[in-house]
C-alpha cells in the first residue's frame, strides 16, 4: 500500500483536481454531484466514502488509475486501531525509494510478530484462532451404535466446522443423534472431540467400543484401572459399566456448536 492509497479519498481527489487546474464547480459538474458535496468529500466531512458510481466517475474524469480511489475508500473505512498499527509498522520497517512500505521487511524483521503479540497482551491469546475441524459423521447420544468416518483419512472430510482454541491436529466433530445427553446436549448439536487429550473423570466423551467399534456419547467416570462408567445425562437411560479392555477410544469433548430454538 503506497502513501497515496493510504490517504483519505478526499485528499487524493483534491490533489488530482488542483494538479489539473480544475475548480470545485467544474469537477462537480463533470461527475454529476453538487459542489457542496464534493467540498465535503475533499475536506473529509463524511465518515463514509462516496458511492461506487461517484468513485468510478471521479477516477474517469480525473484520469486516475482504476481502483486507486477504491483502495483509498477502503482505507477510509478501516478502523482507527488498524490504521495505527499500519503506521507503527511502517515506521519500524521504513519505506522504499518510491515511498511505499516494504511489508516483506516488516515480516522478516519480526516486527509484525512483536506488534501482534504486544497488542494481544500475551502470546497465549494469539493461539485462540479459528481452525477447520473435519465433521466426520455422527455420534449417538443413546445406546451404542455403528459409527463410520466414511473411510476418509485422518483430518479429511467432505464437511468442516470452524471452531476456536482447538490445539489437537486430529480433532474431529460429530453431530449428536438421540436424547440420552439431554438437557445439556440436543440432537443436531455439533461436538468437537480431541483424541490427543487425556480424558478426565467426569468428562463428556466420544466412546468407541470393541469388538465392533460401536460408539456412544456419554459422561465418563473412571471406576478403576479396568473399567469405566458411561453415564447418560437423561435419567430415562441407564448407566453402563464397561471393561477397559472393551474401550477402543475415549475422546473428550472440547467444543460445541449448538442449534438455536427448541429441541
Amino acid at each position: 500500500m503506497t502513501p497515496q492509497h493510504a490517504q483519505h479519498i478526499g485528499q487524493a481527489v483534491r490533489q488530482r483536481r488542483q494538479s489539473r487546474g480544475w475548480t470545485l464547480a467544474q469537477l462537480a459538474e463533470a461527475v454529476g454531484c453538487s459542489k457542496a458535496y464534493l467540498s465535503e468529500i475533499e475536506n473529509a466531512r463524511h465518515r463514509n466514502p462516496p458511492s461506487q458510481r461517484l468513485i468510478e466517475a471521479l477516477e474517469a474524469v480525473l484520469e486516475i488509475a482504476p481502483g486507486q480511489l477504491v483502495r483509498a475508500a477502503e482505507w477510509q473505512k478501516t478502523p482507527r486501531t488498524v490504521k495505527a498499527d499500519y503506521h507503527r509498522l511502517a515506521a519500524m520497517a521504513g519505506r522504499r525509494a518510491d515511498g511505499s512500505v516494504n511489508l516483506d521487511a516488516i515480516y522478516q524483521s519480526g516486527a509484525l510478530q512483536r506488534s501482534v503479540e504486544s497488542d494481544a497482551g500475551n502470546v497465549e491469546s494469539m493461539r485462540q484462532v479459528c481452525v477447520q475441524v473435519p465433521l466426520v459423521n455422527k455420534v449417538v447420544a443413546g445406546y451404542p451404535k455403528d459409527f463410520t468416518d466414511l473411510d476418509f483419512p485422518a483430518r479429511v472430510a467432505d464437511e468442516y466446522v470452524s471452531c476456536c482454541a482447538v490445539a489437537d491436529p486430529d480433532a474431529f466433530a460429530a453431530r449428536v443423534v438421540g436424547d440420552s445427553m439431554l438437557p445439556e446436549y440436543r440432537a443436531g448439536d455439533i461436538i468437537v472431540f480431541a483424541p490427543s487429550q487425556e480424558p478426565t473423570d467426569g468428562a463428556d466423551c466420544f466412546v468407541r467400543l470393541l469388538p465392533d467399534h460401536h460408539t456412544t456419547f456419554k459422561r465418563v467416570f473412571i471406576e478403576s484401572d479396568d473399567r469405566v462408567r458411561l453415564v447418560p445425562l437423561n435419567s430415562a437411560y441407564e448407566t453402563r459399566i464397561v471393561a477397559m479392555d472393551q474401550v477402543a477410544g475415549l475422546y473428550p469433548a472440547v467444543y460445541r456448536v449448538q442449534r438455536l430454538g427448541g429441541a
